[in-house]
């Protein structure tokens, strides 16, 4: 089931929702549910972005206390064991977890650990449901993230209103870890798109062309993306602020490849990529965008785009 909103607007309920997890994308999605008038709590990391604080975002000292006035709890954290941390651990959210508390987590992480966190929220009383997203900071600013779901039906409906707050695209993809597999799909295409975008402009340049001109007309024929539009103007612009920072996508990419191996199943030119990111991370570059991967082409090439 896939969801294209074009500007209509359902009715809503008003939520109290915990929060967790307010990083380059974490921040924008929240704001617009603070802006669709939910309550939001998150757990107290440092200073809250004025920006939230402004539109009534306030602070607990943890997980646990964050879910006993919470109706609503999602996280948006970097990995696997965080998520199991702000969930599961000493003062997880589990601890403080209301009977039919929908837990919504739209980090990009493990299917198979995925569906054993849904098992014991579903244990607990709790529903819950996985949502990676996709759109990167952009998406998520400008409300227009695609929305990937694993979760029973009933869940889905549940989340739905909510994601729509933050998302343009939804599609139930399946079960528990549903999402999360179509997240590591994704991630593959979006890694050797990247990739692709570098070695072809990379070419251009080498062989002398204006590399924005040999840009501009991939636009127009069949190697057009938004990849090409958004990080191929970053390669040429060298913006490498992230964005999806490189580390995280080198996660990602380990997810693929541990999932592949117990497929059986082979995939080169996601190895291929994920040795590229780690030769940028040798280069320094694990906080850069992961459009910065064509910094370690130009490294082999001993040249850079725009020379």
């Amino acid at each position: 089931m896939a969801t294209e909103l074009q500007g209509t607007t359902r009715s809503i309920t008003m939520s109290k929702i915990g929060f967790i997890g307010l990083g380059i994308m974490g921040r924008p999605m929240a704001g617009h549910l603070l802006d669709a008038g939910h309550e939001l709590t998150t757990v107290k990391r440092g200073t809250l972005a004025a920006a939230l604080a402004e539109k009534g975002m306030q602070e607990l000292d943890s997980p646990d206390a964050v879910a006993q006035v919470s109706d609503v709890i999602i996280t948006m954290v970097p990995d696997t064991p965080d998520v199991a941390e702000v969930l599961f651990g000493e003062q997880g959210v589990v601890h403080g977890l209301k009977p039919g508390t929908l837990v919504i987590d739209m980090s990009s992480i493990a299917p198979l650990a995925t569906q054993e966190f849904a098992r014991r929220i579903h244990e607990a009383g709790g529903e819950y449901v996985d949502a990676p997203v996709s759109g990167g900071e952009g998406g998520a600013i400008n409300a227009a993230l695609t929305i990937m779901v694993g979760a029973t039906q009933e869940g889905f409906e549940r989340a739905l209103p909510l994601l729509e707050i933050m998302g343009k695209t939804i599609t139930r993809i399946g079960g528990h870890g549903a999402g999360q597999t179509c997240k590591v799909a994704n991630q593959i295409v979006v890694a050797l798109t990247i990739e692709a975008v570098s070695e072809g402009l990379l070419f251009a340049s080498k062989a002398g062309a204006d590399v924005s001109k040999v840009r501009e007309a991939l636009l127009g024929g069949l190697a057009q993306s938004k990849i090409l539009d958004v990080h191929g103007q970053r390669m040429i612009d060298r913006t490498f602020d992230p964005g999806f920072r490189i580390r995280l996508h080198q996660k990602d990419l380990n997810l693929a490849l541990e999932g592949a191996r117990g497929l059986n199943l082979a995939l080169p030119g996601t190895a291929n990529a994920a040795q590229l990111f780690q030769s940028c991370a040798a280069l320094g570059g694990s906080e850069w965008d992961h459009a910065g991967i064509v910094r370690a082409l130009e490294a082999l090439a001993s040249h850079d785009i725009g020379q």
